[in-house]
């Protein structure tokens, strides 16, 4: 898939791309199938919420290698019509995958992951320049009642923000200022609803403002997610380096592969 340069200036302008329908349903049942597996691991890079420790997000599935690894996953990740268009928002075609996650809002007990920046993590990785983006695929129909994302536009055009250790999920990140995000909100556009129903995607920029709330519903709502950066913006070593799983150390340029899912 080939964006239009139409669709490129509007990511430049709006931080953000929706496709509807990017994925058929038998593709996205197979991607669920794999994340059902993958769910009932007990493995380093799986992690759970409350006293169910039902699953909240694994990391590393599209992988060559290693417990959570699922050559769906890996399959989609060079598909060209995820790996393209996240070359061309990029401006390079030299691109690998930052990490790989699937995020699992279960029902009803599925918690919510305050206003952020993707980057705002991802600079303490060591990765200078925010020339990365993220590609989402809805497992299953993401509404307002079941936690769906909220996309700030326009937010990444001013930058990374200074960002505040939230550990009240289950897997802790570097979350905006509550100061921060009444700023922004009352500078640019309302946040829109990232809704639609399963084999809806989506493209992101590393510095868009976004945020999900509470899985009130009696569903689950889960999201595969693609997250790549630039080969030549590879990160620099930092003291204590997180995981491979969330900060992955395979910087090699990624080959386009068949645009199927198997």
């Amino acid at each position: 898939m080939e964006l239009t340069e139409r669709q490129v200036e509007q990511f430049q302008r709006d931080g953000f791309l929706i496709f509807p329908a990017l994925f058929s349903a038998e593709e996205v049942e197979r991607l669920r199938e794999e994340a059902e597996r993958v769910a009932g691991l007990d493995a380093e890079c799986v992690f759970r919420e409350g006293s169910s420790g039902v699953p909240k997000t694994m990391f590393r599935l599209h992988a060559e290698d290693g417990p959570t690894a699922s050559p769906a996953y890996r399959a989609a990740a060079h598909a060209p019509r995820i790996l393209r268009p996240a070359q061309q928002t990029l401006g390079t075609d030299e691109v690998y995958i930052h990490h790989c996650k699937v995020n699992m809002k279960a029902a009803i007990e599925g918690s919510a992951w305050p206003w952020h920046q993707d980057f705002g993590t991802w600079h303490l990785d060591g990765i200078e320049e925010p020339s990365m983006a993220t590609f989402l695929v809805m497992l299953d129909e993401a509404t307002e009642m079941n936690g769906c994302l909220y996309f700030l536009p326009g937010s990444h055009r001013d930058g990374r923000v200074d960002p505040y250790f939230d550990s009240s999920t289950a897997y802790s990140l570097w979350a905006s200022k509550p100061e921060t995000m009444k700023a922004a909100m009352n500078a640019l556009p309302e946040p829109v609803a990232v809704k639609g129903p399963p084999g809806t995607a989506a493209l992101f920029h590393c510095n868009l403002l976004h945020a999900s709330g509470h899985n009130l519903s009696a569903t689950d709502r889960w999201h595969a997610y693609f997250c790549f950066n630039a080969c030549a913006n590879r990160p620099r070593d930092v003291e204590n380096p997180r995981p491979d799983y969330v900060r992955s150390t395979d910087w090699r340029p990624m080959v386009e592969g068949a645009d199927a899912i198997a």
